[in-house]
């Protein structure tokens, strides 16, 4: 077999070998196909468990992972691992990435510049009113719209964006060719039209209670901010908010009503910490996305002047608050973010989370100006 792939599919087949567990055989063996054939003392001494050595060696038996790849070709199914350079540079960043990624679809680099829209199934007209101006306000200003597909604010939120021409990108707690709800399947296809349908659980995987939670972590780990709208007290949106946090993203809650039940999760959030949205223009400022649709041609990694010169000699590999780096530059704060926000957007320079900012490669004598 001469196609990687089918081993990163294997392995992601396999129960209790997730992120950790696979970068661990990678690190010992150095190649997924030579993991995946390895004897079983060899497996045990990388470190799995009998049981999980018990479902690999059964599996490896039962499954023709050539058949599996064609099937998953057949339905235009697309697969990207770490390997790959148009894996999601924004969610390989996280902590665990998920190995293997399905979408149908497409993604553009374009889809860096995203904010997951998120919160209860049981919306009500002032969380629509909300959905429906965050979708399209978003998608009008270029920036991709991350959502997980379920009914209420999270359909408010994909439609809202396709319908001001703008990407979305919906995240699956099943397998892309098992959409769920059913109800959605219409909307599914719309969004592959303008986006990508994304999972890391395999084709064939059904929609289960247990898959959701999990896969909250990659809706936050696609945006550079999260925004919640409505929320109960047990809202899967919060288990999004808390992975958000732990990933360095903005949060960004709607306040609601301190009576009404789907309002609680919002409020709460608000009061650990996140910020009130009150005008998408929040997200949108904070997040210095204001030039996206001006200049997402600029793509050169070239300094355009004195300024972006400057800050690309400050930056290099460590992380530097954007605090740090106004003091180095000894520049007025609205040049210094304006000048990061085009370098960002050049790909000069990433943020890491925190305001906190690298430069992509070490600055030379060549890039002064």
């Amino acid at each position: 077999m001469d196609n990687p792939k089918l081993y990163w599919i294997g392995f992601n087949l396999v129960k209790g070998i997730g992120a950790v567990r696979f970068r661990a055989l990678l690190d010992f063996f150095g190649d997924p196909a030579i993991a995946w054939q390895a004897p079983t003392d060899a497996l045990q001494n990388a470190g799995l468990s009998p049981k999980i050595i018990e479902n690999l060696v059964k599996l490896r038996r039962q499954v023709s992972l050539e058949q599996i790849w064609e099937r998953i070709q057949a339905q235009g199914i697309q697969v990207l691992t770490w390997d790959d350079a148009e894996y999601p540079r924004l969610l390989k960043e996280i902590d665990q990435p998920p190995p293997v990624l399905y979408l149908r679809g497409s993604l553009q680099s374009s889809d860096e510049w995203a904010v997951a829209v998120v919160g209860t199934r049981r919306i009500t007209p002032y969380g629509r009113q909300v959905g429906e101006e965050v979708g399209r306000v978003l998608a009008q200003n270029g920036i991709t719209v991350v959502s997980g597909l379920a009914v209420g604010v999270d359909t408010v939120a994909h439609q809202s964006a396709l319908k001001a021409g703008g990407r979305t990108l919906a995240v699956l707690g099943s397998g892309v060719d098992h959409i769920y709800p059913p109800s959605n399947r219409r909307l599914a296809d719309e969004i592959i039209t303008q986006g990508a349908i994304i999972s890391d659980y395999p084709p064939g995987t059904t929609p289960d209670a247990a898959n959701f939670p999990p896969r909250n972590r990659i809706i936050s780990g696609l945006a550079r901010a999260v925004v919640v709208i409505e929320a109960g007290e047990t809202s899967g949106a919060l288990i999004t908010a808390t992975f958000a946090n732990e990933q360095g993203r903005d949060v960004f809650a709607v306040p609601g009503n301190i009576y009404a039940p789907h309002c609680v999760g919002t409020n709460r959030l608000i009061r650990d910490g996140a910020a009130p949205l009150l005008s998408v223009q929040d997200v949108i400022q904070s997040l210095n996305m204001t030039m996206v649709v001006e200049h997402k041609a600029a793509r050169v990694a070239l300094p355009g002047d004195a300024t972006e010169a400057a800050l690309f000699q400050i930056l290099g590999s460590e992380p530097m608050h954007v605090d740090d780096i106004l003091q180095q530059a000894n520049l007025p704060i609205e040049k210094v973010s304006a000048a990061l926000a085009m370098m960002e957007l050049k790909g000069m320079i990433r943020q890491v989370g925190g305001m906190h900012y690298v430069g992509v490669r070490e600055p030379t004598e060549d890039y002064k100006i």
